[in-house]
C-alpha cells in the first residue's frame, strides 16, 4: 500500500472512531496512534483560560502573554497565563465603521525582526504593523495597483520572508462574488525586499500557512476543500511541485484553518472535529477534541504550552514536544 493510501485509511479510521465517540462538552485528547504519547503525555488535560468573546483567531505569544484576535469582534486582546484579559486595540480589523457581526476583525499575527506585530486586518484588507506603543501603520495592502483580498494567516520563511495566505473571507458582500474584490485569485504571498509576488494562485481558499522546522517545506490549508498541501522550497521562494499531506473528511464542525509545525515535523493542524496531530507523510497520530470550533493554535513560552483560540474561548494544553516558534520570537 502506497504512503497516501496508507494515510488516506488512517483519515477514514479516525474518523469512524470519532463518530463513535460519544459527545461531551469536554476538552479531550484522543489517541490514534501510540506516537502521541511521546508528544502529549496520557495525563495531560485542556483547560479554558479566558472566555465570553466572539470568534478567536490569531494566536500569538509576545512578550509574556498571548496575543489573539477576536474577528467578528473586531478586537485584539492578550490574556495572560492567570486568565487576565486586557484589550489591545479596538476596531483591529481597520475599518472606522465596520459592519456589526461581520470577519471583518483581525486575523493572524507574527512578531517581525524589530520587536513589532505584524498582523493580517481583513477590514483594511492588508497586513499592517503594531508597534510597542500599538500604533497601527500599513505595510503592504496592493499588488500592481489592486487591493487585497483579506489577509489571513502570516510567517517569516529562514530568509526572512514573509509569507502569507489571501481568502475572500473579510469580502463579506459575497466573498469572490463581492464587487470590491479587485484580484482573479486567492493567492499565496511572497514580501521580500519591498516585492510582492503570487506564488500560488490556484487554491480556492488558502488559510493557515506554516514551514517545516528546517525551512524546506511550505505548508498551506485549503480551507474549502479541508486539505494540507506541502511545496519544497528552493532558493528566492520558488516553490516546486506541491503533495497532498492530507484531505479531511467531515467529522465536525470546523475545517482546515491554521496550523503549526513542532520540532519533530509533526503538523497540529485544525479540522473539522478539533485539531489533528499529523506527521509529514500525513498520518494522524491523534486529535484534540473541544467543545467549540478550533480556528488557530501557538506554541508558547518554552514552546511546550499550547494555546487554541476557539469561538468563544481560549484554550491551553502542555505538551512533552517543543513546537517551533515563530522566527523573530520574544
Amino acid at each position: 500500500m502506497s504512503t497516501f493510501a496508507q494515510a488516506t485509511a488512517a483519515v477514514l479510521a479516525l474518523t469512524v472512531a470519532f463518530a463513535a465517540t460519544a459527545q461531551t462538552n469536554a476538552p479531550q485528547v484522543e489517541r490514534v496512534d501510540p506516537a502521541l504519547d511521546a508528544l502529549i503525555a496520557p495525563t495531560a488535560e485542556v483547560e479554558r483560560v479566558a472566555t465570553g468573546f466572539t470568534f478567536t483567531e490569531g494566536p500569538l505569544w509576545h512578550k509574556g502573554r498571548l496575543w489573539f484576535s477576536d474577528v467578528a469582534g473586531d478586537r485584539m486582546r492578550a490574556v495572560d497565563a492567570a486568565g487576565k484579559v486586557e484589550q489591545l486595540i479596538a476596531n483591529a480589523g481597520g475599518l472606522p465603521n465596520p459592519p456589526p457581526g461581520k470577519n471583518i476583525g483581525p486575523n493572524g499575527m507574527t512578531p517581525d525582526k524589530d520587536g513589532s506585530v505584524l498582523m493580517a486586518q481583513m477590514g483594511a484588507r492588508r497586513i499592517a504593523r503594531v508597534d510597542s506603543a500599538l500604533r497601527v501603520t500599513s505595510v503592504v495592502d496592493r499588488y500592481r495597483g489592486k487591493r487585497l483580498n483579506s489577509p489571513n494567516d502570516l510567517v517569516f520563511a529562514r530568509d526572512g520572508a514573509l509569507w502569507f495566505t489571501d481568502p475572500p473571507f473579510g469580502l463579506f458582500n459575497g466573498m469572490n462574488k463581492d464587487p470590491a474584490k479587485e484580484l482573479p485569485y486567492n493567492a499565496v504571498w511572497r514580501y521580500a525586499g519591498g516585492t510582492l509576488t503570487p506564488v500560488i494562485t490556484d487554491l480556492a481558499l488558502p488559510n493557515g500557512i506554516a514551514f517545516s522546522p528546517n525551512g524546506a517545506t511550505l505548508y498551506v490549508s485549503d480551507y474549502a476543500v479541508n486539505t494540507i498541501y506541502a511545496y519544497p522550497v528552493a532558493a528566492g521562494g520558488k516553490l516546486g511541485a506541491r503533495r497532498t499531506v492530507i484531505a479531511m473528511p467531515d467529522g465536525g464542525e470546523g475545517g482546515a484553518d491554521g496550523m503549526k509545525v513542532d520540532t519533530r515535523g509533526n503538523l497540529w493542524a485544525t479540522g473539522p472535529g478539533g485539531i489533528r496531530i499529523i506527521t509529514p507523510q500525513g498520518k494522524v497520530l491523534g486529535q484534540i477534541r473541544l467543545p467549540e470550533v478550533a480556528a488557530n493554535l501557538a506554541f508558547a513560552g518554552d514552546g511546550r504550552t499550547l494555546y487554541i483560540t476557539a469561538s468563544t474561548s481560549v484554550y491551553r494544553l502542555r505538551t512533552k514536544v517543543a513546537g517551533v516558534l515563530p522566527r523573530y520570537a520574544r
